[in-house]
C-alpha cells in the first residue's frame, strides 16, 4: 500500500493530465454514447468520427478554429448519409459505408496535399500522454456544455430515442434531435484526436454505453453507469499504460473492453451464465 501511494505521489505531470483528460473523455463519451446506442446509430457513430478528418486538414489550412471545420463536416456527413437513404433504395448501412470512406480519403488527400505539419498518425490514433493544458481545459468545457444540453433535454432525446414515431406524433422535431446528437458527436470526436484519435474514439462512445446496457432498462442510469465505466476505463487505462510501458489510447479501450467482457457474463439482465447451461 505505502509503494503504491509512494508511486502516486511521483507521477509526473503528463501522466497526471493524461488521467484527468481519460476521466473526462469517459464521462462525456458516455452520456453522450448511451444515446448513440440506444438509437442503433453505432455505424453512424464510426462514420462521422471519420467524417471529420476533412474537417480537420481545413481547419489547419484555412487557419480556422478545428472544432468549427470537423463539427461543419460531421453535420453535413450525417445530412448527406439521411440524403442518399432517403432519396434512393440504398440501405442506411451502405450510404454510412460510401460517406465514411468518402470523407476520410478526402481527409488524407487535403492533409498530403496541405504538407503541413499536422501528424496523421497523431489524429488516428492520438497520444494522450502529450495533452496540453490548454486542450484539457478545453475538452473540460465541452463536456459541461454536452452534459447540461442532455439534461435541459432529457425528456425530448428521451422520447425520440426510444419511440420516434409517438415523438412525431406529439409534434417534436426528430430531425432537429437526431442532427443535434450528430453535431454534438462530432465536437466530441474532435475534442478526443489528441487524446484516442479517430480510430479509437468510438470505442469510447460504444463500449462504456454497451457495458452499462447490460445493467439496466432505464436510460438515466444507463447514462450514470455509461459515464463511471468510460471514466474508471479511462484512468485504469493510464495507469496499467503508464507501469507497463504500453500504448495508452489502446490500454483505455482494451480495459474498456474487460469490463464489458465482464459485464456480459455476469450481468442478469443478459443471463448469459443460465443460457449457457441449457
Amino acid at each position: 500500500m505505502i509503494d503504491f501511494l509512494s508511486a502516486l505521489l511521483n507521477i509526473p505531470v503528463y501522466a497526471l493530465n493524461a488521467g484527468i483528460s481519460a476521466i473526462i473523455l469517459g464521462i462525456v463519451s458516455g452520456a453522450l454514447g448511451s444515446f448513440i446506442v440506444l438509437r442503433k446509430m453505432s455505424l453512424m457513430g464510426d462514420a462521422l468520427s471519420h467524417a471529420v478528418l476533412p474537417g480537420v486538414a481545413l481547419s489547419y489550412i484555412l487557419g480556422i478554429n478545428i472544432l468549427l471545420g470537423a463539427s461543419l463536416f460531421g453535420l453535413l456527413a450525417a445530412i448527406l448519409i439521411q440524403f442518399i437513404t432517403s432519396r434512393s433504395n440504398i440501405k442506411s448501412d451502405t450510404s454510412i459505408g460510401i460517406i465514411l470512406s468518402s470523407f476520410f480519403a478526402l481527409g488524407i488527400v487535403l492533409i498530403t496535399y496541405a504538407k503541413s505539419g499536422l501528424d496523421l498518425t497523431h489524429i488516428l490514433f492520438g497520444n494522450i500522454l502529450a495533452i496540453p493544458q490548454s486542450e484539457l481545459t478545453r475538452s473540460f468545457m465541452i463536456m459541461i456544455v454536452v452534459i447540461v444540453i442532455i439534461i435541459l433535454l432529457y425528456k425530448e432525446l428521451l422520447i425520440s430515442s426510444f419511440d420516434p414515431i409517438v415523438s412525431k406524433a406529439y409534434g417534436l422535431r426528430t430531425g432537429f434531435y437526431h442532427y443535434l446528437l450528430m453535431m454534438l458527436l462530432s465536437v466530441v470526436t474532435v475534442s478526443s484526436l489528441s487524446q484516442v484519435g479517430i480510430v479509437l474514439v468510438i470505442a469510447m462512445l460504444v463500449i462504456p454505453a454497451a457495458t452499462s446496457y447490460l445493467w439496466t432498462n432505464k436510460l438515466s442510469h444507463m447514462i450514470y453507469l455509461a459515464s463511471a465505466v468510460g471514466a474508471l476505463s479511462g484512468i485504469v487505462g493510464v495507469f496499467v499504460s503508464f507501469r507497463f510501458n504500453l500504448p495508452t489510447s489502446a490500454t483505455i479501450v482494451l480495459v474498456g473492453v474487460s469490463m464489458f467482457s465482464i459485464s456480459f457474463i455476469l450481468s442478469p439482465k443478459n443471463n448469459f451464465l443460465r443460457k449457457g447451461l441449457k
